[in-house]
């Protein structure tokens, strides 16, 4: 096995692009979308349906990153994730904006916007399926230097 990171690989490193995609199921994905994309700000990148069933949707953060989401089918048994049981952590330096605008809108808050004490301000949220977000200015800590 070559383990040898190739030019493309490298660029993605050093950019920093997404290579990990948190994805999730819902009852109802269309509705799903919408808020995430209309309510909370997500960008509707790539949504792919059969009638009312979402076989597969991109959803972008426009500050980075982005989730995978489709729609909940039992049947899929050895990748069934149960709607309401996704949580997640977004960054954006808009923390306030955001929480200012998600609260206006009557979105549930799980946990008030406050600073924290590793020096983020940050505050959580539940969709309209039960799953949880959480948004702060926290980047995670730099990678070592190699």
């Amino acid at each position: 096995m070559n383990t040898a990171p190739n030019q493309q690989n490298q660029q993605q490193t050093q950019s920093r692009e997404p290579a990990v995609w948190p994805t999730l199921q819902a009852h109802d994905a269309i509705a799903l979308i919408d808020f995430l994309v209309d309510t909370v700000g997500f960008l509707r990148t790539a949504v792919y349906q059969d009638e009312d069933r979402v076989a597969h949707a991109q959803l972008d953060w426009p500050e980075g990153g982005g989730i995978m989401l489709g729609s909940y089918d039992p049947a899929t048994k050895s990748w069934c994730l149960e709607p309401g049981t996704f949580g997640a952590y977004v960054v954006t330096d808009h923390v306030d904006a955001l929480y200012e605008r998600l609260t206006a809108a009557g979105v549930r808050v799980l946990r008030p916007i406050e600073d924290q004490p590793y020096g983020s301000r940050e505050f959580a949220i539940a969709d309209p399926e039960g799953n949880k977000w959480s948004f702060g200015t926290y980047r995670g800590e730099p990678r070592p230097a190699e």
